[in-house]
């Protein structure tokens, strides 16, 4: 089964011509002026458009997509998102990781003691952090995703190695 990944979202029509507005969730809004067909997701339906066109609006995107000719039509897509195959998704840097790369991946501390799998990922405006979920704690670390703390990701071994400071796991 083919894997999608979410890289925006409809929040409404715009223009006469039946453009949609998008928030972007990628950090290459860019991607949408070369993307050819997306995979809409709502309300249980998943279907498949071409891109006719696509600029960029401040920190929006606006997409006309086939067959939506009307403001009526593009707005029976408002809240899908816009999804693409994972193989789609546009490489990062060496040292960068998309959040879906890093969620269930097991972490332990650079000692070999499991702490447990990442749950979720908070963006902050400094440096994400891994919520982790630890069963035999039965709590959440937050272990804040910066080099002094994580010291190796290894995404085909499926675990992140951590030094964690003093307290930072409740010890």
């Amino acid at each position: 089964m083919e894997k999608f990944i979410t890289v925006g979202q409809i929040t409404a029509p715009f223009g006469s011509r039946g453009e949609v507005k998008v928030i972007p969730y990628t950090d290459f809004p860019e991607r949408f002026l070369e993307t050819k067909r997306i995979f809409l997701r709502l309300s249980g339906l998943f279907l498949e458009k071409e891109v006719e066109g696509a600029f960029l609006q401040r920190n929006r995107v606006i997409l006309k997509l086939s067959t939506v000719d009307t403001p009526e039509e593009a707005k029976k897509f408002r809240g899908a998102l816009i999804q693409v195959p994972l193989e789609e998704v546009w490489p990062l840097p060496e040292g960068h990781y998309y959040h879906f790369q890093l969620v269930g991946i097991d972490v332990y501390t650079e000692e070999g003691k499991f702490v447990g799998k990442v749950k979720e990922i908070l963006t902050t405006g400094s440096n994400d952090v891994y919520i982790v979920k630890s069963d035999a704690q039965k709590t959440d670390y937050l272990i804040p995703a910066i080099k002094e703390i994580v010291k190796k990701i290894d995404l085909e071994k499926g675990l992140i190695l951590i030094r964690p400071l003093p307290g930072l796991l409740g010890e």
